[in-house]
């Protein structure tokens, strides 16, 4: 089982030092989150500059909120990270549940599925290398990876899990194991439904804190305020975030049961000491 991590939203001036660190370990990609009002980094600048100081971790965007992007400009940023990292890009896209993002860039809340189903269009237009109509010819660089970079999708409702087999290469689950098995099924029978070849990527996502006291209350305050605008989301969020390293192996390995080839551990604290304390759970 393969291991990644997420890096905290708070402290920007460690991002750099969480992705150095993780690079020279066991891990195999490593998350940074996307909100427009929070006081987070600009995602594709924030990966772009992981990009430059990493040389084997794969980086990904969880979740990326494609609706509030124009698509071609998006795609050719793709295309680049994409180039730049020698193909340790991974997109990973979904719709955003926060009316507010959408408000700050002039978007539609109301129709985020229809807009990214659109956007997904011209991005592998893009990526392609097709001219993007009669009078617009192809827009580079074109990407390293053939059809584009890794494209996984976030997502809870079985129309948005069929992304998956339409568009992408695999499914990033945020959920509980004991919550994600129906959703990894259904994700793997719309993918043989496609008639898509091999298997889609399933990855599991928890929520952890690994260290001293400081560390875990620090991760859950975070939580409760990142997750305010749904106090009792928030809540419980926080009080099923996992503390200790028995409950993450077990979450594992319950993952591992479910037929996941990924876990990735979501960390909401700045302490960057859980990335070796975490590294022994490595298999």
């Amino acid at each position: 089982m393969r291991l990644g991590l997420a890096v905290p939203f708070v402290d920007h001036g460690k991002l750099l030092s969480w992705a150095q660190r993780a690079d020279e370990g066991p891990y195999h990609r490593l998350g940074l989150p996307d909100r427009i009002v929070y006081d987070n980094p600009e995602t594709m600048m924030m990966l772009a500059a992981m990009t430059a100081v990493t040389t084997r971790i794969r980086l990904q965007s969880e979740i990326l909120l494609a609706p509030l992007r124009e698509p071609v400009v998006l795609a050719k940023q793709c295309a680049t990270l994409d180039r730049l990292s020698d193909g340790r890009f991974t997109l990973g896209l979904g719709v955003g549940a926060r009316p507010d993002d959408f408000h700050a860039v002039g978007a539609d809340f109301s129709r985020r599925g229809r807009r990214l189903d659109e956007q997904l269009a011209v991005m592998r237009r893009v990526w392609s290398g097709e001219p993007l109509s009669e009078d617009v010819g192809p827009v580079g660089p074109n990407p390293l990876t053939a059809r584009g970079p890794e494209l996984l999708f976030g997502a809870f409702a079985p129309k948005a899990l069929a992304r998956v087999a339409r568009w992408g290469d695999g499914f990033l689950c945020a959920s509980l194991p004991d919550q994600a098995g129906e959703m990894l099924r259904l994700v793997s029978q719309q993918w043989r439904e496609a008639e898509r070849s091999g298997q889609p990527l399933l990855i599991g996502q928890i929520n952890v804190a690994l260290g001293p006291d400081s560390t875990v209350q620090e991760a859950r305050t975070n939580m409760l305020r990142y997750y305010g605008f749904a106090p009792e989301f928030a809540e419980l969020s926080a009080k099923e975030m996992i503390t200790t390293e028995a409950g993450i192996r077990k979450a594992i390995d319950a993952y591992r049961d479910l037929g996941a080839h990924e876990v990735i551990l979501g960390c909401w604290s700045d302490d960057i000491g859980q990335i070796d304390r975490l590294a022994a759970l490595a298999d």
